[in-house]
């Protein structure tokens, strides 16, 4: 297959796809890829480096200067740590790769987001999406937000209605959130939890 150009990405992207706002990174277009080679990735989003790059140049600033929060405990090491992050973590493509781009069904709209009411406990969000039809799914996260996963034969867009800080049990009863001692202890009573998908990241300048 032969890749496309950089102009029909943007413009697929900025014709079918709601952008996401990231303080740090910067707006951030969710789709599904297809390389050159057939491989399929079903959770991309792409984005202008411009506040990547200000980021790591501002982390690196600090470390030198020693201003950073974490400078006292760091004694020196902490530059080759901001710098090893930038440089080795995450997941990047390569736009020259990108045979086409299509809108990523694991996508959950912006709005859905705006109703979960925040964190359930430190570190971790667990919320129930009611659908058009009546069902249910439970869906939980640690950190990430940009993708979920979704079984077949659901569609976020059919959601009506999110329940923040509960889970389904097997008997499709709501059972609140009480501590993640509790929630450890009695994950077997509970429904599957949809959890946040792994992406990755390519960015395009003129985006």
């Amino acid at each position: 297959m032969k890749p496309l150009i950089e102009a029909e990405i943007i413009h697929f992207l900025k014709q079918n796809v709601e952008p996401i706002p990231d303080s740090n990174f910067g707006l951030g277009f969710r789709a599904s890829v297809t390389f050159t080679d057939g491989t399929f990735l079903p959770c991309v989003i792409f984005r202008k480096s411009e506040k990547t790059v200000d980021l790591a140049i501002r982390r690196f600033k600090e470390e030198q200067s020693n201003k950073s929060i974490f400078s006292n405990k760091s004694k020196g090491f902490g530059y080759r740590e901001i710098v090893k992050n930038f440089v080795t973590k995450g997941n990047c493509i390569n736009i020259d790769d990108i045979a086409n781009v299509t809108k990523s069904r694991f996508e959950m709209p912006l709005e859905v987001y705006k109703k979960v009411e925040g964190e359930t406990a430190m570190g971790w969000t667990v919320f129930i999406a009611e659908f058009v039809d009546g069902r249910k799914l439970s869906f939980g996260t640690r950190w990430n937000w940009q993708f979920f996963d979704l079984p077949e034969g659901f569609n976020f867009s059919e959601i009506k209605n999110i329940i923040s800080g509960c889970y389904l049990s097997k008997e499709n009863e709501i059972v609140p959130h009480k501590s993640l001692l509790d929630f450890q202890k009695d994950m077997e009573k509970f429904q599957t939890i949809n959890r946040e998908k792994p992406f990755f990241e390519c960015y395009i300048d003129n985006l």
